[in-house]
Protein backbone atom coordinates (compact mmCIF):
# COMPACT_ATOMS: atom_id res chain seq x y z
CA UNK A 1 0.00 0.00 0.00
CA UNK A 2 1.35 3.20 -0.91
CA UNK A 3 0.90 6.70 0.59
CA UNK A 4 -0.78 9.19 -0.13
CA UNK A 5 -1.29 12.71 1.61
CA UNK A 6 -4.65 13.39 3.23
CA UNK A 7 -5.17 16.92 1.41
CA UNK A 8 -4.72 15.36 -1.68
CA UNK A 9 -6.86 12.82 -1.20
CA UNK A 10 -9.51 15.03 0.03
CA UNK A 11 -8.57 16.77 -3.11
CA UNK A 12 -9.48 14.54 -5.64
CA UNK A 13 -13.15 13.13 -3.70
CA UNK A 14 -14.21 16.87 -2.18
CA UNK A 15 -12.21 19.68 -4.16
CA UNK A 16 -12.66 18.27 -7.63
CA UNK A 17 -16.36 17.60 -7.39
CA UNK A 18 -17.53 20.78 -6.10
CA UNK A 19 -15.80 22.78 -8.38
CA UNK A 20 -16.42 20.90 -11.37
CA UNK A 21 -20.23 21.49 -10.51
CA UNK A 22 -19.65 25.04 -9.45
CA UNK A 23 -18.13 26.16 -12.61
CA UNK A 24 -19.45 23.36 -14.88
CA UNK A 25 -16.18 22.18 -16.48
CA UNK A 26 -16.82 20.21 -19.60
CA UNK A 27 -13.64 17.51 -18.11
CA UNK A 28 -12.31 16.71 -15.15
CA UNK A 29 -9.19 17.77 -16.87
CA UNK A 30 -10.33 21.28 -16.64
CA UNK A 31 -10.65 21.70 -12.71
CA UNK A 32 -7.96 23.67 -11.67
CA UNK A 33 -5.19 22.14 -9.46
CA UNK A 34 -2.39 23.34 -7.08
CA UNK A 35 1.16 22.86 -8.96
CA UNK A 36 3.65 24.02 -6.52
CA UNK A 37 4.46 26.15 -3.95
CA UNK A 38 7.30 28.09 -3.77
CA UNK A 39 8.83 29.40 -0.10
CA UNK A 40 11.31 32.22 -0.90
CA UNK A 41 13.08 34.41 1.75
CA UNK A 42 15.33 37.67 1.48
CA UNK A 43 17.89 38.36 3.64
CA UNK A 44 18.32 42.13 3.54
CA UNK A 45 21.33 42.22 5.86
CA UNK A 46 23.05 39.39 4.17
CA UNK A 47 25.52 41.82 2.32
CA UNK A 48 26.80 42.46 6.34
CA UNK A 49 26.96 38.92 7.37
CA UNK A 50 26.77 35.57 5.34
CA UNK A 51 25.96 33.45 7.88
CA UNK A 52 22.49 34.87 7.73
CA UNK A 53 21.89 32.70 4.39
CA UNK A 54 23.53 29.52 6.08
CA UNK A 55 20.77 30.04 9.09
CA UNK A 56 17.94 30.84 6.68
CA UNK A 57 18.51 28.07 4.51
CA UNK A 58 18.75 25.70 7.43
CA UNK A 59 15.19 27.47 8.83
CA UNK A 60 13.30 26.72 5.31
CA UNK A 61 14.69 23.05 5.13
CA UNK A 62 13.08 22.34 7.97
CA UNK A 63 10.13 24.08 7.05
CA UNK A 64 9.47 22.62 3.87
CA UNK A 65 11.09 19.00 4.66
CA UNK A 66 13.32 19.59 0.89
CA UNK A 67 16.88 21.27 0.73
CA UNK A 68 16.41 25.30 -0.42
CA UNK A 69 18.81 26.67 -2.84
CA UNK A 70 20.35 29.79 -2.24
CA UNK A 71 19.41 32.70 -4.10
CA UNK A 72 22.18 34.67 -5.88
CA UNK A 73 22.42 38.46 -6.61
CA UNK A 74 22.41 39.07 -10.69
CA UNK A 75 24.22 43.02 -10.21
CA UNK A 76 25.84 45.06 -7.95
CA UNK A 77 24.03 47.77 -6.08
CA UNK A 78 27.02 49.90 -4.44
CA UNK A 79 23.80 51.71 -2.57
CA UNK A 80 23.16 48.99 -0.64
CA UNK A 81 27.23 47.11 -0.62
CA UNK A 82 25.65 44.58 -2.64
CA UNK A 83 27.92 42.61 -5.15
CA UNK A 84 27.28 40.77 -8.28
CA UNK A 85 26.67 36.93 -7.63
CA UNK A 86 26.33 37.18 -3.90
CA UNK A 87 23.47 35.28 -2.02
CA UNK A 88 21.11 37.39 -0.78
CA UNK A 89 18.31 34.54 0.05
CA UNK A 90 16.61 31.14 0.00
CA UNK A 91 13.95 29.53 -1.90
CA UNK A 92 12.64 26.07 -2.36
CA UNK A 93 9.91 25.13 -4.16
CA UNK A 94 7.50 21.64 -3.76
CA UNK A 95 5.76 19.77 -6.15
CA UNK A 96 3.48 16.47 -5.50
CA UNK A 97 3.45 15.00 -2.30
CA UNK A 98 5.92 17.24 -0.27
CA UNK A 99 3.36 20.35 -1.75
CA UNK A 100 -0.10 19.08 -0.12
CA UNK A 101 2.00 17.86 3.52
CA UNK A 102 3.53 21.54 3.34
CA UNK A 103 -0.07 22.90 2.83
CA UNK A 104 -2.16 20.80 5.17
CA UNK A 105 0.40 21.70 8.10
CA UNK A 106 0.45 25.24 6.87
CA UNK A 107 -3.74 25.25 7.25
CA UNK A 108 -3.92 22.93 10.20
CA UNK A 109 -1.36 23.99 12.29
CA UNK A 110 0.81 27.05 11.16
CA UNK A 111 -1.66 29.92 10.73
CA UNK A 112 -3.92 28.80 13.71
CA UNK A 113 -0.59 29.98 15.74
CA UNK A 114 -0.65 33.42 14.20
CA UNK A 115 -1.47 35.72 17.13
CA UNK A 116 -4.69 38.01 16.08
CA UNK A 117 -5.08 36.14 13.21
CA UNK A 118 -8.03 36.48 11.04
CA UNK A 119 -7.70 35.04 8.12
CA UNK A 120 -5.44 35.54 4.78
CA UNK A 121 -6.09 38.42 2.56
CA UNK A 122 -7.37 37.73 -0.43
CA UNK A 123 -6.24 39.87 -3.20
CA UNK A 124 -3.06 38.92 -3.50
CA UNK A 125 -3.55 36.93 -6.79
CA UNK A 126 -1.63 38.24 -9.71
CA UNK A 127 -4.27 38.11 -12.44
CA UNK A 128 -3.25 34.49 -13.60
CA UNK A 129 -4.48 32.30 -11.33
CA UNK A 130 -1.29 32.54 -8.17
CA UNK A 131 -1.46 33.28 -5.09
CA UNK A 132 1.39 35.06 -3.20
CA UNK A 133 1.10 35.42 0.83
CA UNK A 134 3.52 36.98 3.12
CA UNK A 135 4.68 35.75 6.46
CA UNK A 136 5.88 37.92 8.94
CA UNK A 137 7.61 35.83 11.38
CA UNK A 138 8.99 32.57 10.83
CA UNK A 139 8.88 31.60 14.56
CA UNK A 140 5.04 30.66 13.54
CA UNK A 141 6.13 27.19 12.23
CA UNK A 142 6.18 24.54 14.83
CA UNK A 143 9.51 22.99 13.62
CA UNK A 144 11.22 26.80 14.31
CA UNK A 145 12.95 25.82 17.70
CA UNK A 146 12.05 29.76 19.08
CA UNK A 147 15.60 29.59 21.46
CA UNK A 148 17.49 29.14 18.45
CA UNK A 149 16.12 32.37 16.50
CA UNK A 150 18.57 35.24 16.78
CA UNK A 151 16.65 37.13 14.27
CA UNK A 152 12.91 37.60 13.59
CA UNK A 153 12.63 37.18 9.39
CA UNK A 154 9.90 36.78 7.11
CA UNK A 155 9.21 34.85 4.06
CA UNK A 156 6.85 34.73 0.79
CA UNK A 157 4.77 31.36 -0.11
CA UNK A 158 3.54 31.31 -3.29
CA UNK A 159 0.81 28.51 -4.98
CA UNK A 160 1.02 28.37 -8.07
CA UNK A 161 -2.59 27.02 -9.93
CA UNK A 162 -3.77 25.95 -13.48
CA UNK A 163 -6.50 28.21 -12.38
CA UNK A 164 -6.84 31.00 -15.60
CA UNK A 165 -8.96 33.26 -13.59
CA UNK A 166 -8.53 34.29 -10.36
CA UNK A 167 -11.90 33.84 -9.37
CA UNK A 168 -11.12 30.12 -10.22
CA UNK A 169 -8.11 29.85 -8.00
CA UNK A 170 -9.76 31.56 -4.91
CA UNK A 171 -12.47 28.72 -5.40
CA UNK A 172 -9.61 26.26 -5.74
CA UNK A 173 -7.70 27.47 -2.46
CA UNK A 174 -10.86 27.94 -0.13
CA UNK A 175 -11.99 24.47 -1.02
CA UNK A 176 -8.73 23.29 0.01
CA UNK A 177 -9.02 25.43 3.56
CA UNK A 178 -7.23 27.84 3.17
CA UNK A 179 -8.83 30.25 5.86
CA UNK A 180 -9.34 33.87 3.58
CA UNK A 181 -10.56 37.08 5.36
CA UNK A 182 -13.56 38.67 3.62
CA UNK A 183 -15.83 36.14 1.27
CA UNK A 184 -16.71 38.60 -1.42
CA UNK A 185 -16.23 36.43 -4.51
CA UNK A 186 -17.97 32.94 -4.35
Amino acid sequence: MSYSPRLKDFYKSTVVPALHKKYSYKSIMQVPKLVKICINQGIGSATQDKKLVDIAMTEIASIAGQKPVATISKKAISNFKLRENMPIGAKVTLRADRMYEFLDRLITVTLPRVRDFRGINDKSFDGRGNYTMGITEQIIFPEIDIDKINKITGMDITFVTTAKTDDEAHALLKELGLPFKNTTKN
